[in-house]
């Protein structure tokens, strides 16, 4: 196994040897040169070996693996029937996207792309794959209703990738996808691509499904410097409404997508700034398939201007001009702050990101700090400047700087036995509900 980092090198889609109809492609959709992660996967796809790659969101590694497949497709002489490369993904919306870059990279070739995603009829689905599609953009769970079915078979793939391996094991895909491992063949090419190589699930399950592959690790900053880092203090969630209605009215943007950690607070930040007059809508995970693709549709079209979501949409949501993303709450993990907040500021265009941090979010917001290396700037927002200024400066012993211990004048004497209080009965097995979302709190 070989774990390479590489600086980015200049080169062109030509020299890297992909075909002239694919060169045309990339032409009429206004791709004029490589960026760094296409520039090196490529040649290493192209070559046929597994790879396993770490790239920044953003970083343009869709095309990435689609184009050498693609090239690899128009350079055998007999292609044999059935679905040729198979690609997981972690979110219908994801899946959609790379769908929709495989046509538009494949049409001036012969080569037909398909989508599987929950939220479409199997017997709908069952007509795609009649047609034999050579390239199948699917989520893990819907490639095994199929096989289930015996609609797909997957026994001539030539090629497999994961994309955003390590958000399918977050999420649960695991039994799915071995799944449908056991329903291929041994003789395939395999890469892998994660917002992290360290991600213990992945590891472990790469050392399975990859055999001796290649590592590339590229920007693993995991922050493209076009996006610009912000911070804005904040009191309760009252005045963090007050912050993002505020914000919205004031910045500069085309568009704009504000995250939340939980549904009902989507809906309900939603409802708010639709009452101050603001164009938006919301999606999360309990919307219907064709209910998000209305509202994000409205966002391409320009009938509504910003979008509130969840982490449904924070990946594989690649909508044009979005200038501003707002994280209302702050992510639990640093890689889910890259993956919000890389919906701006892709392809090198400028974005700026805006976390509001109150006290009990500030050790969550160093720790982010920490993980990803990198500083937020702190802003004020005039007129809204809130109580929280960031916690106080502690001394060495934890007491508060400038402080002094007061004695006592009803403390016992030096010796004196002190009063035993009363022991609390024990509260096992009572758990508290948590407002974040993740699991009950045990009461200690």
């Amino acid at each position: 196994m070989t774990d390479t980092t590489t600086e980015p090198t200049q080169a062109t889609f030509a020299e890297l040897g992909l075909d002239d109809r694919l060169l045309r492609a990339l032409a009429e959709m206004g791709i004029e040169s490589p960026t760094n992660v296409q520039t090196q996967t490529i040649p290493l796809a192209l070559d046929g070996g597994d790879l396993q790659v770490s790239a920044e969101t953003g970083s343009g590694k869709t095309a990435a693996f689609l184009l050498p497949l693609l090239q690899q497709f128009l350079n055998s002489q007999q292609r044999p029937a059935g679905t040729q490369m198979l690609v997981l993904t972690p979110t219908r919306e994801l899946a959609r996207q790379i769908n929709k870059e495989g046509e538009k990279f494949a049409r001036f070739t012969s080569i037909k792309v398909a989508a599987l995603t929950g939220g479409q009829e199997m017997k709908y689905q069952a007509a795609l794959l009649r047609r034999d599609p050579e390239i199948v953009v699917a989520t893990p769970g819907r490639v095994v209703d199929h096989i289930k079915a015996k609609n797909i078979d997957l026994s001539a793939l030539a090629c497999l990738v994961f994309d955003e391996a390590d958000r399918m094991f977050d999420m649960g895909f695991a039994e799915d996808l071995n799944a449908i491992l056991e329903q291929l063949p041994s003789e395939r090419q395999t890469m892998l691509f994660s917002a992290t190589l360290n991600h213990l699930k992945v590891a472990s399950f790469a050392r399975r499904a990859l055999n001796e592959p290649r590592q590339l690790s590229i920007n693993r900053s995991g922050l493209p410097d076009s996006i610009k880092q912000q911070i804005v203090l904040a009191d309760d969630e009252k005045h963090k409404d007050k912050l993002t209605a505020k914000l919205l009215n004031d910045e500069r943007y085309e568009k704009a997508i504000v995250f939340t950690n939980t549904r009902a607070k989507a809906s309900k930040l939603e409802a708010y700034l639709r009452y101050t007059g603001l164009r938006c809508g919301v999606i999360h995970s309990e919307f219907s398939q064709d209910e998000r693709l209305r509202v994000l549709n409205l966002l391409r079209d320009g009938r509504i201007d910003i979008l509130v979501a969840t982490d449904v949409a924070a990946r594989g949501i690649d909508v044009d001009g979005v200038d501003l993303v707002i994280n209302y709450d702050m992510t639990r993990k640093g890689d889910e702050h890259v993956h919000r907040t890389g919906r701006t500021g892709r392809a090198g265009k400028q974005g700026t990101a805006i976390s509001l941090v109150t006290a009990t979010e500030w050790n969550l917001m160093h720790g982010i700090e920490r993980y990803l290396k990198l500083k937020f700037e702190q802003r004020k927002v005039p007129g809204l400047e809130g109580v929280f200024k960031g916690p106080k400066k502690l001394k060495a012993s934890g007491k508060a700087a400038g402080s002094k211990k007061k004695k006592d004048k009803n403390a016992s004497p030096k010796g004196a036995a002190k009063k035993a209080k009363p022991k609390k009965p024990a509260n096992k097995g009572v758990f508290q509900v948590s407002d974040d979302g993740l699991a009950p709190l045990k009461r200690r």
